[in-house]
């Protein structure tokens, strides 16, 4: 089986702000498939990916995209596995553009967007692993500890303005 959760991009200029979600997913045990597909510019090769990802083993697939941002959705029209969409945050709009185009979809296509900016890629990360977490134990207990570390480093950074005061 391949690693379960495949990221796609619209542009190879969209790496640079999606390592963040690589290495989370990395963190958590999953090295993520990487690529460059366009709804726009390989339509056909976008669909066929969707069309082959659960049986090429994937369960989640993460697409970002910005301005138009019609990658999830197109994504999402040819498969019916999880799919996370991330707008991301472009010039001119700043990716109010992006969010809209990624969370409006039509009844019947579902995608779940995560915040543009820069803590969609990690939450797009977060939210595959729990996806992963409903059938698999070792990806549940990795969330699990996950919510546990952020609630001790918050505890200690509280202490330590205490300390400071």
């Amino acid at each position: 089986m391949t690693t379960p959760v495949a990221i796609l991009m619209g542009s190879d200029s969209d790496f640079e702000r999606l390592e963040p979600a690589v290495k989370t997913l990395r963190e958590h045990g999953v090295d993520p498939v990487v690529r460059v597909l366009s709804a726009h510019r390989t339509p056909a090769e976008a669909c066929q990916f969707a069309e082959s990802a659960r049986e090429n083993g994937f369960r989640v697939l993460i697409c970002a995209a910005g301005g138009a941002a019609h990658l999830a959705g197109v994504i999402a029209a040819h498969t019916s596995l999880p799919v996370i969409g991330i707008p991301l945050d472009n010039a001119p709009l700043g990716g109010l553009d992006a969010l809209l185009a990624t969370v409006q979809m039509p009844g019947g296509v579902p995608v779940a967007t995560v915040g543009a900016g820069r803590g969609g890629p990690i939450n797009a990360a977060l939210l595959a692993i729990r996806i992963l977490g409903v059938a698999d134990p070792d990806f549940a207990k990795r969330m699990d500890d996950f919510r546990t570390q952020q609630h001790d480093r918050v505890l200690e950074k509280d202490a330590a303005i205490q300390a400071r005061l």
